[in-house]
């Protein structure tokens, strides 16, 4: 028998051997070859346990074949080890997930405030809110509340309605700028009642029967907005609080009416400052609500400037006969133009069928 005659048994005896089978559990047995002058025959058992490493060095001396031969870089490109080799024309697995933080870290949230354009210095109003909110907590809310629990309420009262009667003249002029002669002679019989018999406008006999008139808060603030002029830009001013371009105007001229109407040592800092006093501690304990309520949502900020600027436009509807003035603290939410969907689920039975 030729070499070449060998060597292609053993090329056929390598072909029975399936792909994969383990090389250690291969084994060749010479005697159990038949070796003859005809065609080289080889024992089932033979073929089966063939060394695989010695026949896959010999079946380099074959043909190529028609079946597309498995190449070594490509089993080697699905091996999850990443390879030196040159890159692999296999796509890529599926990427990992990225590590999640490690312990005592913290994620970063981002937050922001929506940019308004009513009001233009937003970033100096909110540090100035945050300031006068500090104040108000450690100075003014304590004096209010300690005056409120101090003073009889008969006397808190008598001094809030003399200070109402002081700006009765204001009131009763920015009424006949707005062409409401009635509501204007309503004002100036209150003061005029008030001041006489009221005892300085102490006690508030207007409102009583029979005279039954009401006290309605009036200035130039509402005579510009009546007349159509714009808020302007927003501001939050220490001392002052909540106010616009066209309120400022407006109650700076209520300031300087003031002592023309009832007299000029009402404008004497003696006067002025224990008036401005008692004016800002009522409105502290008047206001306290409203303020409890900016002060649990997400954005105090934003919640006093939307109530501020809402309450004042509707307080301007008012003297135009839309809407009574009043605006809730919290402004509802836009109803919504797409009902939502509720699914339905189907409802248990009470008492389920036995099952067989």
């Amino acid at each position: 028998m030729s070499v070449a005659a060998l060597t292609t048994a053993m090329a056929v005896a390598a072909a029975t051997v399936p792909n994969g089978a383990p090389a250690a559990a291969a084994s060749f047995n010479f005697e159990s070859a038949a070796i003859g002058p005809g065609p080289l025959e080889i024992a089932p058992e033979a073929a089966s346990e063939a060394p695989l490493p010695f026949m896959l060095a010999q079946s380099t001396a074959l043909p190529p074949s028609t079946e597309p031969a498995q190449s070594t870089e490509t089993a080697k490109s699905t091996d999850p080890v990443q390879s030196t080799g040159p890159a692999s024309s296999v796509p890529p697995g599926p990427q990992a997930p990225a590590p999640a933080p490690a312990a005592g870290q913290k994620e970063i949230v981002v937050t922001g405030r929506r940019a308004s354009p009513d009001d233009p210095l937003e970033e100096l109003n909110s540090e100035s809110f945050k300031v006068v909110q500090e104040v108000d907590k450690a100075i003014v809310a304590p004096l209010a509340f300690a005056y409120e629990d101090i003073v009889p309420r008969a006397i808190r009262k008598g001094l809030s309605n003399f200070l109402h009667n002081l700006g009765e003249p204001v009131v009763f002029v920015n009424f006949l700028l707005q062409l409401k002669p009635g509501k204007a002679a309503e004002t100036l019989g209150r003061f005029v009642i008030n001041t006489t018999v009221g005892v300085a406008g102490l006690v508030d006999v207007a409102k009583r029967k029979p005279f039954k008139l009401p006290h309605r808060s009036n200035g130039f603030a509402n005579t510009l907005g009546y007349y159509g002029v714009k808020p302007g830009p927003y501001f939050y001013l220490p001392l002052i609080g909540p106010t616009t371009l066209r309120d400022f105007i407006g109650n700076r001229l209520d300031l300087l009416f003031l002592p023309i109407a009832i007299g000029k040592q009402f404008s004497r800092p003696e006067y002025a400052l224990p008036v401005a006093a008692l004016s800002e501690l009522n409105s502290r304990i008047e206001f306290d609500d409203e303020l409890r309520q900016m002060r649990t949502t997400r954005d105090p900020y934003v919640a006093a400037r939307s109530y501020y600027l809402r309450r004042r436009q509707a307080e301007i509807d008012a003297l135009h006969g839309r809407g009574d003035g009043t605006v809730p603290v919290i402004a509802p939410a836009p109803p919504s133009s797409r009902p939502a969907t509720v699914p339905t689920l189907p409802a248990p039975a009470q008492n389920p069928p036995p099952r067989r």
